[in-house]
């Protein structure tokens, strides 16, 4: 039995759905107009992911902190597992089939919220002192972001990989490390970039020499030219000839906000880009103004989380960035990005809902006040 007071929502983050909200709604309508069969799926996403959102907001989160080691453990096990019983798709090994259900699971995917509560965990057990956290603390933090890395970076996934790191060495920086650290981190990587290109499977090295290249790929130049022919006010689905006509390769997932400045123009790009800056900079604020370590480092995991997926995709619909399969972050089509993220929001809403440790009565039912 649950005593509800429902007062509790004067805590609830309402901002932040309010602005997820347009995201959702906006990219499942234009999903439905490139592909309207991609568009039932998504609505099924969209479901499942309200559900998942709802059942994780009344979970009392705080008194399993415990278990958030076992969950990162046993994700770290799953990318193991990948190594030896993984499927591979197009040279990649990352997927893994349950049994008896025919249902295919990506172990990289929920590595991310687990990657998040696991710092926050470490971090809140463990707070930086005034200076910053030296070697010893730096170190052991360090493992537990390079040993996902490593993992998954031999499917090969480089790109997930590489989006862990940002995300772990990002909340770091906001939470405080001594500065000579950083120094030597960013000298260290200089002197050994030729290194790790010699590292990289030929199909990375392609990625990279297509970037650096004078003539884009195929994919960047039909890009490209959607961007180009939206204008500034966008043209009308029947006009929108680069999706419409099948020029423009994966309109509904990586390539879908150049389908966004195609129908809606620069316009429209600007309001979408401001959208994800308002997010980044709510998420921020909570973080920076909030002493406790767990929503401090859950919402600042999402909001770099978000803003590197958002730099990315759009830097390479640009040209300015390799065509590396990144999502715009719950707005591209797929289900196992879009779940991970409501699945993170929901995390943030509970933490932040009830903060106070007076929330839960002594035999563990949830009190509102």
């Amino acid at each position: 039995m649950w005593r509800i007071n429902w007062r509790i929502l004067s805590h609830f983050d309402f901002l932040s759905l309010v602005l997820i909200t347009p995201l959702i709604l906006i990219s499942g309508w234009l999903i439905g107009e490139i592909h309207p069969v991609l568009a039932q799926k998504h609505s099924v996403y969209v479901t499942v992911g309200i559900v998942v959102f709802i059942l994780l907001f009344w979970l009392p989160l705080r008194r399993f902190n415990w278990l958030i080691p076992l969950f990162y453990w046993v994700n770290i096990l799953l990318l193991v597992a990948v190594e030896f019983f993984g499927q591979s798709r197009l040279g990649a090994k990352r997927w893994l089939e349950l049994p008896f259900i025919e249902f295919t699971l990506q172990p990289s995917e929920l590595m991310k919220p687990a990657f998040i509560l696991m710092l926050a965990y470490l971090i809140s057990r463990n707070p930086p002192p005034y200076a910053g956290y030296r070697w010893k603390d730096f170190v052991k933090m360090l493992f537990y972001i390079l040993l996902p890395f490593f993992l998954i970076a031999r499917e090969p996934d480089l790109g997930t990989a590489t989006v862990l790191l940002l995300l772990g060495m990002g909340i770091l920086f906001l939470v405080g490390v001594y500065w000579k650290i950083w120094a030597t981190l960013i000298v260290a990587f200089i002197i050994s970039m030729p290194l790790l290109y010699t590292q990289l499977h030929d199909y990375q090295k392609k990625r990279i020499t297509d970037f650096m290249s004078e003539k884009p790929s195929y994919h960047v130049q039909q890009s490209v030219i959607a961007i180009g022919s939206g204008g500034f006010f966008g043209q009308p689905k029947e006009e929108a000839t680069q999706t419409q006509m099948k020029f423009l390769p994966i309109a509904s997932s990586d390539f879908i906000f150049a389908y966004v400045v195609e129908r809606f123009g620069f316009f429209g790009a600007f309001l979408l880009i401001s959208l994800y800056a308002a997010i980044i900079l709510h998420l921020l604020s909570m973080s920076l103004w909030n002493k406790d370590y767990y929503i401090k480092v859950v919402t600042a995991g999402i909001s770099f989380l978000i803003f590197v997926y958002m730099s990315v995709n759009i830097s390479m619909t640009i040209g300015m960035a390799p065509v590396v399969g990144v999502p715009l972050p719950l707005f591209s089509y797929g289900g196992s990005s879009f779940i991970n993220f409501i699945v993170l929001f929901a995390i943030m809403e509970n933490l932040v809902t009830f903060r106070y440790r007076d929330m839960y009565d002594s035999r563990g039912q949830k009190s509102f006040v």
